[in-house]
C-alpha cells in the first residue's frame, strides 16, 4: 500500500490534483475490472433467485421475490401489489386471482373491498429474499455431493499422475543427449497442435478395449500426459546449473535421486504453475467425461449440471447456484497461488 500512495503522490502535479493520464488510467482498468468481474457477480447474486425473479424484466441485481400476505377467506398467501385506481390514488392490494390482462386485488385489511385493475395498473411489492433452496436442494435430490466427490477424485489423482509423468518427460529432454532428442521434442511440441475432437475417437476406442468406461480412470489416465506440461517443465529445468548434477554424478548419486532430490525441488515454481492449470483443466473437463461416462454413479460435476436441462424446461436457479459451486474451488485455487502462475511462467525460459 505504502508502494502505491507513493507512486500516486509522483503522479499528482504541483496543483495536487490528479494529472488528466491518471484518471484515463484509472477508469480504464475501473472498466476492466466490471468487464471481468461483472459477470462473476451477476451469477452469484442470480443463483438465489427464484424462477420467477429469473424470469423478469428489467431483470434485478439483487435476489427479490414479490411479498405476499395472508388474507381473511383465502387458504394461501396472496401476492402484494401497488395498484393505480381510477381515481389516481396508490393502494396496496393483493391480487386475488388473475384472467387474462386483469386482475382482481382485494384490500388485505378489508377483504370486502374488491378491485379490477389492469397489468399495467400494478407494480409488484418487491423485498429482498436469498433463496438458499436453490443450493440444498440439488445437493439433495440430484446427488450433487457424489458428482462433487467425483470431480474431487479425477483432479487430484490426474493432476497428481500429471506432475509425476511430465516431470519425468521433462527431466529426459532437458538433461539428457541421446540419439532422436530433437524429434522427440519436436512430436511433443507438434501434439499441441491436434483438437481434442480429432483424438477423442481413437481415444474412445482404446478406452472401450480396455473395457475403462463408466469408470473415473477412462477420464484420468488419457490426459496424464500433457504436452503443455512437457514444454513448461523441460523450459524450466533447462535454466538449472549443470554443475549441481555434474557434482551429484561424481558423488555417485543414481538418477533416480537425482531426480527426486535435486531436479524436483528446483522446479517446484514451475510444478506449482502446471499443478494449478492442470486443476483447472481436469475439474472443468466436459467433453471427454461426456463421451466415457453414461452411468450417474460416474458422473462429475460439470456432467451433473446436464441433469438439470430438460427437452423443454431448464431450472436455471438450480443450474446457477451449482455452477457457482462447481467455479468456487477453481477460484480458490487460482486466488491462493496465483503469485506462483507470475513468477513460475515468467522464470520459464528467462531465468
Amino acid at each position: 500500500m505504502s508502494g502505491a500512495r507513493s507512486l500516486l503522490a509522483l503522479r499528482r502535479n504541483g496543483a495536487g490534483t490528479l494529472d488528466w493520464t491518471d484518471v484515463v488510467t484509472y477508469a480504464w482498468l475501473a472498466l476492466g475490472v466490471v468487464l471481468m468481474f461483472g459477470p462473476v457477480l451477476w451469477l452469484a447474486l442470480s443463483s438465489f433467485k427464484t424462477p420467477a425473479a429469473l424470469l423478469e424484466f428489467p431483470p434485478a441485481l439483487l435476489p427479490m421475490t414479490t411479498q405476499t400476505a395472508m388474507v381473511q377467506g383465502y387458504e394461501q398467501p396472496l401476492e402484494l401489489y401497488d395498484v393505480r385506481l381510477p381515481d389516481g390514488a396508490t393502494k396496496r392490494m393483493a391480487q386475488a386471482r388473475r384472467v387474462g390482462l386483469l386482475a382482481t386485488m382485494v384490500d388485505p385489511a378489508d377483504p370486502k373491498q374488491v378491485v379490477r385493475a389492469p397489468l399495467d395498473a400494478r407494480t409488484p411489492v418487491h423485498r429482498v429474499d436469498f433463496a438458499v433452496s436453490n443450493y440444498v436442494e440439488p445437493l439433495r435430490v440430484f446427488d450433487f455431493a457424489r458428482y462433487f466427490g467425483n470431480s474431487l477424485f479425477v483432479t487430484l489423482v490426474a493432476t497428481a499422475l500429471t506432475l509425476l509423468i511430465n516431470s519425468m518427460a521433462a527431466f529426459a529432454l532437458a538433461i539428457y543427449d541421446f540419439r532422436g532428442k530433437g524429434a522427440a521434442l519436436a512430436l511433443t511440441i507438434g501434439a499441441l497442435m491436434f483438437p481434442i475432437t480429432i483424438l477423442l475417437a481413437p481415444v474412445f476406442l482404446v478406452v472401450s478395449t480396455l473395457g475403462l468406461n463408466n469408470s473415473l480412470w477412462a477420464v484420468i489416465l488419457p490426459g496424464a500426459a500433457t504436452p503443455t506440461g512437457v514444454f513448461l517443465l523441460r523450459q524450466y529445468m533447462l535454466t538449472l546449473p549443470k554443475d549441481l548434477i555434474d557434482v551429484a554424478r561424481m558423488d555417485k548419486a543414481s538418477e533416480w535421486r537425482i531426480y527426486a532430490r535435486i531436479v524436483l525441488p528446483l522446479t517446484l515454481p514451475a510444478l506449482a504453475v502446471l499443478a494449478i492449470f492442470s486443476i483447472m483443466w481436469r475439474w472443468n473437463e466436459f467433453l471427454w467425461p461426456l463421451a466415457v461416462l453414461t452411468k450417474s454413479d460416474s458422473y462429475t460435476l460439470q456432467i451433473g449440471l446436464n441433469a438439470f436441462q430438460g427437452e423443454l424446461q431448464t431450472q436455471w436457479h438450480y443450474l446457477l447456484a451449482m455452477t457457482v459451486v462447481s467455479a468456487a474451488p477453481v477460484i480458490a485455487v487460482f486466488v491462493f497461488l496465483q503469485k506462483f502462475i507470475a513468477t513460475g511462467v515468467a522464470n520459464t525460459g528467462m531465468k
